[in-house]
Formats: C-alpha cells, structure tokens, sequence
C-alpha cells in the first residue's frame, strides 16, 4: 500500500500526535506490529539537529515512538542508494526488516530524531511482498526469463579453451578429430561449439557405422570434412541410395566416403552428371566407369575442368588415340587430374628423350604418374652402362615398369647389374 503526500502531511499533525486523533490500526496490523514490522515510512521533509528546538525534539521523538508502535519504520539519509541514484526499500524478509528497523533507530537517535529523504522518495511501501524461497516453485513464464550465464568462454583464438567444457569436442577429440587443423578454417571452431554431441553428432556416426566406415576412419574423415556433421541425414541417405542403384556395393561407397569425405555433401543430380560425362566423354562403360571412381573418387567431387583439358592435351598434344586414353584410364586413374605441365614434362621425356613409342606408353602408363627427375638419373645410368634399351624385342630389354617401381637398391642389382655405391657415385656427377 502506497501513502500520498497529503496523508503525510494528515499523520504529521500535531493534532493526531497529541492525541486529539488516533489513527485506526487493523487488527491484523496490530498484530503484526510487535513482531514483524511491515509499514515504511518516508519522510518528504529535512529536519536540521542543529536548528531543531527541544520542543520539535519532543514533537519529532513522540511521533516516531507512537508510529513505531503500530509497524512503522523510518527511512534515513544512511540508507543504501541504487545504481539508478534512488534509495531502494530493504528486504521484505521478517529478519532483514528487523535489521533494517534497528538501523535506522540508531541513526535516529544520533540525529535527534531527525529525518532527511530525497524529494524523489515520496512513496511508503506498507504491503511488501514476501521473500520468495529457493524452493518455491515457479511458472514456465518466470523460468523462461532466467538467464543463464554462459559456461564457455565468450571469444577465444583456439578451440582448446573449449574442450574441457564441450561435450562434443571432448568426444570429437577421442574419436581421433585433428582439432589444430580445424580451427585454421574459415568460422569451422563456431560451428563446432555450437553443437550438440546427442543430438548432431551421434545420429551420424550411428549412420556412418551402418555404411560400413571403421571406427579408425571416422576421426580423419571428419578432420577433412567437418560440414558432414551439419549435413542433412536424409539427404546423405539419399546419395547413399543413388550409388547403390547405380550397382555400386556397399563396401564401395563405404570405400569412397573414406578417400573422398565431401562425397556425401553432393546432390544426387551432380554425382549422375559426373557419372555421365565419364560414360559419354571418355566412352567408357558401366563397369569400367564404377571402377575407375571407386578407385579413385574425388573424380566425382571435384571441377571437370581439369579433366577437360587433361583429355585435350592426351589427344592433341601427345597424340592418342581414344582408345588408347580409355587404357591410359583404366588403369591410371589419376592422369585425368594430375597437373598439365607435370605431364608434358614427364611425356617430353620419355617420348623425345628415351625414345619410347606411344604403344609402349599405353603397355605401362604407370611411367606417366612417376617421379620425372627418379626416372631421369636411373635412364642416364642405364645409358652410362649402356643398357638404357625399352623395346621388347632387343635381348638386353629394360621394362618401364621395374624402371620407375623398384627400389634404388634392386634397380641396382637386378635391373643395371651394378652396385649401389656405383649409382651414388654416377648421381654425385650430375
């Protein structure tokens, strides 16, 4: 209950002081007022000690003893101010109040009784509101509005800071997950903070599982490929789906997730696209395409414009036929994106330099996909030797394929009959 100014005024009275009046207390107030005093009051006026006269002493000392009889409590210029600048009202608790009306019956009395507010304080509280309990139940409304501080830190630079207080990047960490080398990616560590181990996280490693991926393959793939824990399970089971259709066995797919982890965040349309070109550009066949992509599947994933153009130089600038490339594909997937001018050198070598016909090329096309500089020390020692000779048909025939596979130490014994000190000695001249 709230008093207006004029009631003060009426209760301050000297008429209503002396007796002439007596304020009306309820029975419940009455009752209350020994006990657990629940009426404030708020002065509007400054009294002065040092101008105060004993009689307005008297006045001030009867009127206080007579209120504080029926409940009344007295707020002086000692209590506590609020960051807004106002005086806030005490606890509404029978203990704090208690401590409240003691307080302030000490200032009094080293005042004189005198009573100093603020203008801006002209309000009496006289029906404060219970102290809520702990264990008090409250609304859904109420609970709504509780704001609960954040247990991870607001802003860091790595995602170590997190993971002792993360579930899912604790779990991410035990699986196997290079956590360095995410947080090196564009807005990759927020996502990850942000999701929920159970909920996100859980449902696909369960689908993971069932496609056949182990559980020693699941923290690099998702060290390559973190956007597969934000991507949709349908449509992940949809491309799942669509591979398989395409006569694609499940140890297959399971196969390509693991080398090609972005294979799962294509549409169904591009990988039938990519499937497509592989068929119609190159002319293979069903069999021969699911094979060359199981083998090697970021085909599938990455742009075709390096394949375009790896096929042009295949055909117009080494001379291939079609056929002969279908070969070359076949059993060396990854001609069609290694770099353009890595294959003209390593052509330019073996075809101008070593001599090697383009039928020989297409008999051992592993040559294409070898270390050029491996293959130039060892032709010059063979030439030094003079046993540098490729065609079949001559007795002291060098195949292509012990020339850039075996080892430096059976290249020596088997292949050059010489001694590895020999070759180490020949390399130092070069």
């Amino acid at each position: 209950m709230y008093v207006c100014r004029r009631c003060v005024c009426v209760l301050r009275s000297p008429a209503l002081l002396w007796g002439k009046a007596q304020p009306s207390v309820t029975p419940g107030l009455a009752g209350r007022a020994a006990g657990a005093p629940d009426l404030y009051f708020m002065s509007t006026t400054s009294y002065s000690h040092s101008s105060a006269s004993p009689a307005h002493q008297i006045f001030c000392q009867s009127f206080r003893e007579r209120w504080k009889s029926c409940g009344v409590r007295f707020f002086s210029e000692q209590q506590p101010v609020s960051q807004t600048g106002t005086r806030s009202l005490p606890q509404t608790s029978e203990g704090n109040i208690t401590a409240a009306a003691e307080e302030l019956d000490r200032h009094l009395e080293a005042s004189g009784g005198a009573v100093s507010v603020p203008v801006g304080q002209r309000i009496i509280d006289l029906d404060a509101l219970p102290y809520q309990s702990p264990f008090e139940e409250i609304s859904e409304e109420d609970a709504i509005q509780i704001i609960v501080p954040p247990n991870l830190p607001p802003a860091s630079f790595t995602l170590r800071d997190y993971v002792d207080k993360s579930e899912t990047l604790r779990n991410l960490v035990q699986l196997g997950v290079d956590l360095s080398k995410l947080e090196e990616r564009r807005n990759v560590g927020s996502m990850l903070v942000r999701l929920d181990f159970q909920a996100d996280v859980a449902p696909r490693l369960f689908f993971l599982k069932d496609l056949g991926v182990e559980d020693s393959h699941l923290g690099p793939l998702f060290t390559k490929n973190p956007f597969i824990l934000t991507e949709s399970l349908e449509n992940m089971q949809a491309r799942v789906s669509y591979l398989k259709s395409k006569k694609f066995s499940s140890e297959s797919v399971a196969a390509m997730v693991i080398k090609a982890p972005y294979l799962l965040n294509f549409s169904v349309k591009r990988l039938d696209n990519r499937l497509a070109f592989f068929q119609e550009r190159i002319g293979l066949s069903a069999h021969k395409t699911r094979d060359v992509v199981t083998r090697l599947p970021r085909l599938l994933c990455g742009s075709l414009e390096p394949i375009k153009e790896n096929l042009k130089v295949f055909e117009l600038e080494f001379g291939f036929r079609m056929t002969e490339i279908q070969h070359i594909v076949t059993r060396v997937p990854k001609v069609l994106t290694a770099s353009k001018k890595k294959l003209t050198h390593v052509f330019d070598f073996i075809h101008n330099t070593m001599g090697v016909p383009h039928s020989l090329i297409v008999k051992f096309p592993q040559v294409l996909n070898s270390n050029c500089l491996r293959m130039k020390e060892r032709h010059l020692f063979l030439e030094f030797l003079g046993r540098a000779h490729y065609d079949p048909a001559h007795p002291n025939y060098i195949s292509l394929e012990r020339l850039v596979t075996v080892p430096d130490d059976i290249f020596c014994t088997e292949v050059a009959l010489a001694s590895f000190e020999d070759f180490e000695r020949f390399q130092k001249t070069l």
